[in-house]
């Protein structure tokens, strides 16, 4: 198993996008789904494409739906830190869709550490963009250390 983000675009219309978030750190994995505006995507891509020179010190934040049992399906959060020039620190927070569980509404989550370097980045965003404009769904894939 190697270590990685992974965007699929599942299901998508003029409004909404379906994806399917995996992360894995190499040793366990966590797979969800969230609904983003058909818009978003392309809206990370230019976001992303202009944190990838913040070297020194930079930070993005990666929000894809809402945290808590008042939302529908699942979220997900990542925050991408630059601390200093050659790797890329990515923190990430995934949560499911809840469920009914012994009498209460619940759901999974994981949170997950990885590293990567910005050549892989840089392949990622490309991926990204691509995604981001396809009528046929797709992947997007960024590669961890």
């Amino acid at each position: 198993m190697k270590a990685k983000i992974e965007f699929e675009k599942v299901w998508f219309d003029e409004d909404i996008v379906e994806l399917r978030i995996l992360v894995s750190n190499g040793h366990s994995m966590f797979t969800n789904k969230v609904y983003v505006g058909s818009n978003e995507l392309e809206l990370l891509y230019k976001r992303l494409e202009a944190f990838k020179t913040a070297y020194y010190g930079g930070l993005e934040d990666i929000t894809f739906g809402e945290f808590g049992v008042e939302y529908a399906s699942g979220a997900f959060h990542a925050r991408l830190h630059f601390p200093k020039p050659g790797l890329l620190y990515i923190s990430t927070k995934q949560q499911s869709k809840f469920f009914e569980f012994k009498g209460r509404h619940e759901a999974s989550e994981a949170n997950m550490y990885l590293s990567t370097e910005p050549a892989l980045f840089d392949n990622f965003l490309l991926e990204l963009k691509s995604l981001s404009t396809s009528s046929i769904g797709g992947k997007a894939e960024l590669i961890c250390t």
